[in-house]
């Protein structure tokens, strides 16, 4: 890594200006320069120069670099959710990129610092990893590289089956002091008035709803656990170690998480206040060209792919015209005129604030839910496309606003990955694992259930099993330490 050099720091002044004079609220931004190699290896780390040894970081290092070798992509900039933020610029980007990425970077870092689903993430994180290398050094000088290595490709196998909305929802009942439960009878000095006081059916109906919880009490667990790495770290007959290995997994997981959920929220910000900031305030006239060269290249949507940067960055341009506008509300909702919809301007000027308020309370779910509209779908051309079986070829399945949107929302909820739940740890009266998948009309795939019921099992040490839906049959798929088994319901 090398200091940043003095032109460099006075374009990072600048842009800072600019940004904090639009309203950007962020941390203290440190930038680095580093050559694409040592940016590779950074990225291949997550971003953070310190990581525990893997395997997997060594390959994403050589993906990485080939790419660059190759000229198929190049980094041009990273940061990192911290207070205060790391960011990484390229030595070999030219003037224009530089300023453009630190403008990208100080909208990531507005984002970071205010979007609520970072609001629990550790602020503190390039610290903390550091901390994990040590305690994971430390674990492979006790136990040997193979049996940690082996192990956290288990626990990584395992990384999706975590609670992603679990700093916002309570899905756990607090512990109530153990007390004789009985019906409860309301009080009452006039026996005469007990009947009315304490009707029979209301008697009956606490009875009921009491041998409910005693049954619940026999289950183990009492309720469907979403976080599955949770569960195995509280109940898993695991040593010291690999328990602390499971706790660092599970805390990286859940920091990158909120990254995950408000992909095309914070790529999009960050590419409007870097347009913003780049074409109103930045941007010389003899930088133009390239500037226009770069930011296109950032927002091309590829033929049959979706491209975060360009979604977002066009719905939350959308939403600041709209409330500029008072394009919304019951009487813009019901307008059916398709000339007065185009045409309508209410001159609110309210656009700058909402927009401030989504980047604050929404993800990418919520985010597509409210402000994906049928004129935003036809105005950029989106639509759905399928394998069509008589040309052989991808074509074009509907354009129908619905479809799309509830395409998008499906690809996005809990990352396109399965929804799992652990339901019984003494499945069969056996202590056997019982996982739940929640069947959304699409099948696991086998080959990933079974290397995933395989790792369960290392960490649980008794035979694992998930029931699902195969081909429209409800199964019980498990694992035993040796074979892989499949049960009809």
């Amino acid at each position: 890594m090398t200091s940043l050099p003095l032109d460099l720091h006075k374009l990072k002044m600048e842009i800072e200006g600019y940004a904090r004079n639009y309203g950007l609220d962020f941390f203290d931004v440190i930038f680095e320069v580093l050559d694409w190699n040592q940016l590779n290896e950074v990225a291949s780390y997550g971003g953070f120069p310190n990581r525990y040894p893997h395997w997997r970081f060594g390959m994403e290092y050589e993906e990485l670099s080939k790419s660059y070798s190759y000229g198929l992509s190049k980094i041009y900039e990273m940061v990192i959710n911290n207070d205060p933020c790391y960011a990484y610029l390229l030595h070999s980007n030219g003037i224009v990129d530089q300023k453009l990425v630190m403008a990208h970077v100080y909208a990531h870092c507005d984002f970071f610092k205010n979007n609520i689903y970072f609001s629990h993430t550790n602020r503190k994180m390039m610290d903390e990893m550091a901390n994990h290398k040590t305690r994971i050094l430390r674990h492979i000088d006790k136990q040997g590289q193979e049996a940690v290595e082996n192990f956290i490709d288990a626990c990584l196998s395992l990384d999706t089956l975590i609670d992603y909305h679990a700093s916002a929802i309570k899905r756990r009942k607090a512990k109530a002091e153990p007390d004789e439960k009985v019906v409860r009878r309301m009080r009452t000095s006039r026996p005469y008035m007990e009947n009315y006081v304490n009707p029979e059916d209301f008697i009956k109906d606490q009875e009921r709803w009491l041998e409910d919880e005693r049954k619940k009490e026999k289950n183990f667990p009492e309720n469907p656990e979403r976080d599955v790495l949770l569960f195995l770290l509280e109940k898993a007959p695991m040593e010291i170690w690999e328990r602390d290995i499971l706790s660092i997994i599970r805390e990286e997981t859940y920091y990158f998480a909120p990254q995950g959920q408000t992909k095309i929220m914070n790529e999009g910000w960050a590419v409007f206040w870097h347009s913003k900031i780049m074409t109103e305030k930045a941007l010389k006239d003899s930088e133009l060209i390239d500037y226009a060269d770069h930011h296109s290249g950032t927002v091309a949507m590829m033929p049959g792919g979706l491209n975060p940067y360009k979604i977002g960055f066009e719905l939350f341009k959308d939403i600041e015209d709209r409330w500029n506008k008072g394009k919304f509300g019951k009487e813009y909702e019901e307008c059916d005129n398709m000339v007065e919809r185009k045409n309508w301007d209410r001159k609110m000027g309210l656009g700058r604030e909402k927009i401030f308020e989504v980047r604050k309370i929404y993800n990418d779910v919520t985010f597509i839910d409210t402000f994906l509209t049928p004129e935003f779908c036809q105005e950029h051309k989106l639509f759905v496309y399928a394998y069509d079986l008589n040309s052989g070829e991808m074509k074009i399945a509907t354009k129908a606003f619905e479809t799309i949107k509830k395409k998008l929302l499906f690809q996005l909820t809990n990352f396109g990955h399965p929804i799992i739940n652990v339901i019984d740890a003494n499945y069969k009266n056996r202590a056997e694992l019982l996982l739940n998948h929640v069947y959304e009309g699409v099948d696991l795939r086998m080959d990933y259930a079974n290397e995933t019921l395989k790792n369960l099992y290392k960490i649980w040490k008794r035979p694992a099993n998930i029931k699902t839906i195969v081909a429209g049959v409800p199964k019980v798929l498990g694992f035993d330490g040796q074979n892989y088994t499949e049960e009809r319901l």
